[in-house]
């Protein structure tokens, strides 16, 4: 979808269905965010009610109609869906709306390739990609038929469907054999960091929570940022020195996590996540002023346990507390750990708080609770303490990430 300097931006319609899910507002406020991130504008937005999808539309052959109308109306040059929609109805939706239609899967890989600078991003994004397009080839529906005979251009008598796949499939091998020695050189990388008993911070937390600020404040690293979503996707490591005790840990800046992150994401990007997967902390970013903030901290837990990284100790950031009328301040759990550190990553408020609350995870013992092994602390059902926060809402002082 990216397009060319100078070409005018895509009007796109919004279609989301309401399917009973308690953050469907703003799961359609984050997809207009993604659109205008790709290069579309949003010029209309389409809801409906539904209790399942449709098999041939996924809105039902009324509603594509409803579409259909909308987007000549509103002279919409694409029509954008809040969902993952099968190749079958997503080849059916273009022929009756007779546009490009963009599903959210399509849309977050459209925007990865956008923003992918390193070699290793561009081939995981490509990797990406790829596994996706596979799915859909049956969208090539003119192309089914045989290859023509005639002297010199007798083939094997492959389809042209057969012959994408294939070309697709070796693709697809060679950048996995890439991204499996680019995996090796991390391992290599973080074995020589494991001699040498250094200490590895990763930030992890939901797109545009502050992660890649919050890393140029600490490292002064200079770390592209901007108010979008996916605006850094390579991982960045850096030394951070902390005191004469602790000496230096690196932390690592990693690509932020989404609704429904597409599982080819998931899987391509994890050579990069695996910085993630190795780390000895990881402080979770949050996006303090943002009303489904909760919402999101669930998101980035459940990615961490898809990945294995739900193990690691956590520490929740809470950012952004300027625009959310909060105070520095550090919280602890009910064993004395530090569970939040409440920061602006923007003005520096809070960030001595969350220097020592680094140097505590770096000292303290891997298991500080006397009694409890760690095997036993992950399967603690205790239920955790709450606070109220300006708004009233129930905020826990400790989060599980862990399987329960």
């Amino acid at each position: 979808m990216a397009d060319a300097p100078g070409t005018p931006t895509l009007r796109a319609a919004l279609v989301g269905i309401d399917f009973g899910a308690v953050d469907f507002g703003a799961s359609l406020e984050e997809l207009a965010l993604l659109a205008r991130s790709a290069g579309a504008e949003p010029i209309t937005t389409i809801t409906a009610k539904r209790a399942s999808p449709d098999p041939a539309y996924f809105v039902g052959s009324g509603k594509a109609d409803e579409i259909a109308q909308a987007a000549t109306v509103d002279h919409v040059d694409i029509v954008i869906f809040n969902h993952a929609l099968s190749p079958a109805q997503q080849r059916n939706l273009e022929r009756r709306l007779n546009r490009r239609i963009i599903d959210r899967t399509s849309l977050i890989l459209d925007i990865f390739a956008q923003r992918a600078k390193s070699h290793e991003g561009k081939l995981q994004v490509e990797l990406a990609q790829l596994q996706h397009l596979a799915t859909r080839l049956i969208r090539g529906w003119t192309h089914l038929e045989r290859q023509k005979g005639g002297i010199g251009l007798r083939g094997p008598g492959e389809t042209q469907l057969e012959t994408d796949r294939r070309l697709i499939g070796e693709r697809v091998k060679m950048l996995r054999a890439r991204l499996t020695k680019l995996r090796k050189q991390h391992e290599t990388q973080r074995r020589s960091r494991n001699r040498n008993a250094t200490f590895s911070v990763s930030l992890v937390g939901y797109t545009n929570a502050g992660k890649s600020t919050l890393f140029n404040t600490l490292t002064k690293a200079g770390v592209y940022v901007a108010n979008q979503l996916f605006a850094t996707l390579d991982t960045t490591s850096r030394r951070l020195y902390l005191n004469d005790e602790v000496g230096s840990v690196v932390i690592s800046d990693t690509v932020g996590f989404v609704r429904e992150l597409p599982h080819q994401l998931v899987a391509a990007f994890r050579a990069t996540l695996e910085e993630t997967i190795h780390a000895d902390l990881l402080l979770h970013v949050v996006d303090g002023s943002s009303d489904v903030r909760m919402e999101q901290i669930e998101q980035v837990n459940e990615v961490l346990r898809e990945i294995g990284a739900d193990h690691i100790p956590q520490i929740l950031v809470w950012n952004k507390i300027d625009a959310a009328d909060l105070q520095p301040g550090v919280e602890r759990d009910e064993y004395d750990k530090i569970s939040r550190v409440f920061i602006s990553a923007r003005s520096g408020a809070g960030l001595d708080l969350l220097r020592d609350a680094i140097v505590e995870a770096a000292t303290q013992p891997a298991n500080p609770v006397p009694g409890l092994s760690p095997k036993n602390e992950e399967q603690d059902d205790a239920a955790p303490e709450f606070f109220q926060d300006d708004s009233g809402e129930s905020i826990p002082t400790s989060t599980h990430v862990g399987p329960h």
